[in-house]
């Protein structure tokens, strides 16, 4: 993927592109039939690309479990990769890609090394001529900060180079369920007994109150009732 050099200084050579340099990422949502499974199948997929696992995580248990696994591959091996988790999936939820042409940035970073660099080689000159302690320091210091300009410089092209020719795919993961379960969630045998027996409970308190009352007003109702028991006999035996 790289062409031509440019040397900048007795150690340091600087490659300029000479094909587009493109930070590739996708995104998968997946259902499975087992995310542990599906785990190791989209590691061993990354293993036999010549890639590697970022990270990777499960949580949960059963209907619950979840998992998400990042890998990096070869960016000529993208859209296989892809095609291979699809096809460990029992269906794809959801799926997204993206593409960062990071090609002029990485030209300008390496002629801000280049420039970096020669002032560096100046700085070390005058710091060979110079004598006295103050310029010493004043000279070291600034040779420092710009050492200091290129180790982030070339961390960013470094960055840049693995991003661009390892692709990233990210894969979150749940498991796929074609029944319901037996027993509702939250269903609870000795809960519902206890329910009951708390219902039992009240039941028998409120028909023992209604009989308490019946008894204790059995003398008013049992006259009442007697006289007009009395008065339908009575009007039987005039009729």
């Amino acid at each position: 993927m790289w062409g031509g050099d440019d040397k900048t200084s007795s150690t340091t050579v600087v490659f300029i592109p000479d094909e587009r340099m493109i930070v590739r990422n996708g995104d998968m949502s997946l259902v499975v039939d087992d995310v542990t499974q599906a785990i190791q199948a989209i590691t061993q997929l990354a293993t036999g690309y010549d890639g590697y696992v970022v990270s990777s995580s499960v949580s949960g248990e059963e209907e619950g479990m979840r998992g998400w696994i990042s890998i990096r591959v070869p960016d000529d091996k993208f859209e296989q990769a892809l095609a291979e988790i699809r096809e460990l999936a029992v269906r794809v939820e959801e799926e997204s890609t993206s593409s960062q042409d990071v090609t002029e940035e990485y030209i300008d970073l390496a002629a801000r090394l280049k420039n970096a660099e020669a002032t560096e080689q100046e700085f070390l000159v005058l710091l060979d001529k110079a004598e006295d302690v103050e310029d010493i320091l004043r000279i070291y210091e600034s040779l420092s900060r710009v050492r200091q300009d290129i180790e982030q410089i070339k961390g960013r092209m470094q960055y840049l180079e693995r991003t661009s020719s390892m692709s990233l795919i990210s894969a979150h993961l749940r498991p796929e369920f074609t029944d319901k379960p037996p027993i509702p969630p939250g269903w609870n045998a000795l809960e519902i007994f206890k329910s009951a027996a708390r219902g039992l409970v009240i039941t028998g308190q409120v028909l023992g109150t209604i009989a308490i009352w019946l008894l204790i007003f059995i003398p008013i109702w049992g006259t009442v009732l007697g006289i007009i028991l009395w008065r339908r006999h009575k009007r039987k035996m005039q009729g």
